[in-house]
């Protein structure tokens, strides 16, 4: 499994204003080369490089190596879409391999190609990205962000087997908690939700100015938002997974595709629906998940919150209200969220996903 190891540079002052020319110039390189490319209209990496290189290697201080890079990155940018050309910022993110990057774990140092040529720098970084580092290492990307220089390592995670398992924890994905789990635990992430709520009526009065140092707050913000919102998901993700470990169980997850178009809420919950990142909460209990050997299985959750986890009976009319759940045929009350995990923990014991479609009751 591939994991992502961040690690923080420490340059020395002078290797810094390198690292900096380095992206600019890398940059630029991509520059010219996105304009030919979409000039000839030429995107694909190989007929790319036969139609640039050359011409790149005299205009940009850049290694061999480098432009090469340059130019994948290009091909890759244009994979996305052709129908402008695409602009790279010169405080982009920038590609290394190991023909220029190498690492000596045991000095903590990275030596990495500058225009000034190689450096070597330390770096620090998490018990758990250094642990990473010791495996099977691909492509990096040095990064700058909010002042600092980052090197974000792609790293080979070998992943036990998945253990034999006890049932599945269910968790169902919500609004007013993010998640809730078959065993009533709920992930509120009330905390955030009420500092997000604050930042947007932030972001309405700085919207309203239209100043740059308004605009420049506001990417400021967004950015933070982001960064707590995944750190929110992260802890999210890893109770989910340490709970199922503890107690024997796999993970049924719902499968979340199409899910704003599929949940229904209220208008003053829409930018809580459409803002929390329900894709990145999935990704980080996945991968947890594996690390930890704790398999999980995906479940068509069409019916889930109109289905008794007690007798099986779908009826919409099960739920009076958003929070509530009673049954109409055997009167089990309970919360709406933690009987809709109970429902998807059911579904996974069978060991398929759910395809056949509970019967729903009419009138």
């Amino acid at each position: 499994m591939k994991l992502t190891a961040k690690l923080k540079l420490q340059p020395a002052p002078e290797q810094f204003d390198w690292l900096m020319a380095t992206l600019a110039e890398a940059n630029s390189c991509c520059n010219a080369i996105s304009e030919t490319a979409f000039r000839e209209k030429t995107f694909k990496q190989f007929a790319l490089h036969k139609l640039v290189y050359k011409a790149c290697r005299g205009q940009f201080n850049l290694s061999s190596q480098m432009v090469i890079r340059a130019i994948g990155k290009v091909a890759d940018g244009y994979k996305v879409s052709r129908k402008k050309q695409r602009g790279f910022s010169q405080r982009g993110a920038f590609p290394y391999d190991a023909r220029i990057l190498s690492f000596n774990l045991a000095q903590q140092t990275a030596s990495i190609w500058t225009v000034a040529g190689r450096q070597s720098i330390p770096f620090v970084g998490s018990d758990p990205a250094l642990a990473r580092l010791q495996g099977e290492r691909g492509e990096s990307d040095l990064c700058f962000v909010r002042g600092q220089f980052y090197l974000a390592v792609s790293c080979e995670v070998e992943v036990p087997e998945p253990m034999e398992v006890d049932g599945y924890l269910g968790v169902d994905m919500g609004i007013v908690n993010i998640a809730t789990d078959s065993d009533g635990h709920q992930y509120s992430g009330s905390q955030l939700l009420g500092i997000r709520g604050r930042r947007f009526r932030q972001r309405r009065r700085l919207q309203a100015k239209g100043s740059k140092s308004a605009r420049r707050v506001l990417q400021r913000l967004s950015g933070r938002e982001r960064r707590m919102v995944r750190q929110e998901n992260h802890r999210i993700a890893k109770e989910i997974v340490t709970r199922a470990q503890r107690t024997g169980r796999g993970i049924a997850i719902e499968d979340l595709k199409g899910i704003r178009d599929r949940v229904r809420v209220r208008r003053a919950q829409r930018r809580q629906m459409h803002g929390w990142s329900f894709h990145d909460l999935t990704q980080k209990i996945l991968y947890k998940a594996a690390l930890q050997g704790v398999p999980v299985q995906v479940v068509n959750p069409a019916y889930s919150s109109q289905t008794c986890a007690v007798c099986g009976h779908c009826d919409k009319k099960n739920r009076p209200s958003q929070s509530q759940f009673r049954c109409r045929s055997c009167g089990n009350a309970d919360n709406a969220d933690s009987n809709a995990a109970s429902v998807i923990s059911g579904w996974a014991v069978i060991n398929q996903p759910h395809d056949s479609m509970p019967m729903v009751a009419s009138g």
